[in-house]
């Protein structure tokens, strides 16, 4: 309810304030790596990952300064590697490397956390002289955020990427 003079009065303008940061945390929380999930400190990636080798990013991107690579980690049951990009002492992205064949496995860890993905798709390529081979794909989006988990059967690895705005195309982009 603002005034006539277009005053805001200072429990509508700063009671919805706490409110409005737990809902950020919320859902940055809710896609997360063992605790630590997008917006995490440096300092919280290297707590939770001590084998994680921080340093800064050698390429100039408007998406990430920093990355902490490297990490052995284990999630729901399935052992992984994990990439942690920063952006001004704070987790833009992660990458998790996994075997392809845990691919279904950690979809259905992932499903109870990250809630019911927007896309899930097995595709079949190849055939005739060459070996059929499956490429088997998992999207999830929530606002501003998205996690895409893709395994290729052929495959040593499959990657699940998680981030937030417009990362993706940002952090490879030559200027």
């Amino acid at each position: 309810m603002a005034s006539k003079w277009g005053q805001t009065p200072f429990l509508l303008k700063w009671g919805l304030s706490p409110f409005l940061a737990l809902a950020a945390a919320a859902a940055w929380a809710a896609y997360e790596a063992n605790g630590v999930a997008l917006g995490a400190t440096e300092k919280e990636v290297v707590q939770q990952y001590p084998s994680a080798h921080c340093q800064p990013l050698q390429w100039t991107s408007r998406a990430a300064d920093r990355r902490c690579d490297d990490a052995r980690m284990v999630l729901g049951g399935v052992s992984a590697r994990i990439t942690f990009y920063l952006k001004g002492g704070r987790v833009q992205a992660f990458d998790i490397g996994f075997s392809p064949r845990d691919a279904e496995r950690l979809v259905a860890f992932l499903k109870p956390l990250y809630g019911a993905p927007v896309a899930e798709a097995r595709d079949k390529i190849g055939g005739g002289a060459k070996a059929e081979r499956e490429i088997y794909r998992v999207r999830w989006e929530s606002t501003n955020l998205r996690a895409v988990l893709t395994a290729q059967s052929d495959r040593r690895r499959g990657t699940l990427s998680v981030s937030r705005g417009d990362f993706e195309e940002e952090i490879y982009r030559v200027r």
